[in-house]
């Protein structure tokens, strides 16, 4: 039974920080509001949808986690509501230059090499 319990993998598990305990989201200032305010409804008039973002934002400018919300929102990505202080397709333009930059690094390097 001991040769068993060598050849076995052992898994090691080690927590960096105290995160795990209290995700970052459990410090939001969103959790305190209306849901509502930061998704919008079906079929929701522009004015409307426009006047809903600016107060889900001006809810995100007081927030702890903005930045850990925001990156959360890009990363995953989050294809819908207010995250971080930006909407859907604020989002999408962030995510758009950061590909390009991250483009343009890449091509230098590449010359590089071949040259």
């Amino acid at each position: 039974m001991a040769a068993h319990a060598a050849s076995s993998p052992v898994v090691v598990v080690q927590r960096l920080d105290s995160q795990d305990d209290n995700p970052w989201h459990t410090g939001a200032a969103c959790r305190r509001d209306e849901a509502g305010l930061f998704f919008a409804p079906s079929k929701e008039p522009t004015a409307a949808r426009l006047s809903r973002e600016e107060q889900a934002k001006q809810v995100c400018a007081r927030c702890p986690v903005l930045l850990e919300c925001r990156e959360h929102a890009l990363n995953q990505p989050e294809p819908y509501g207010v995250w971080g202080g930006l909407t859907a397709a604020e989002r999408r333009v962030v995510l758009s230059r950061r590909r390009r930059r991250d483009g343009e690094r890449r091509i230098p390097a590449a010359r590089r090499i071949a040259g």
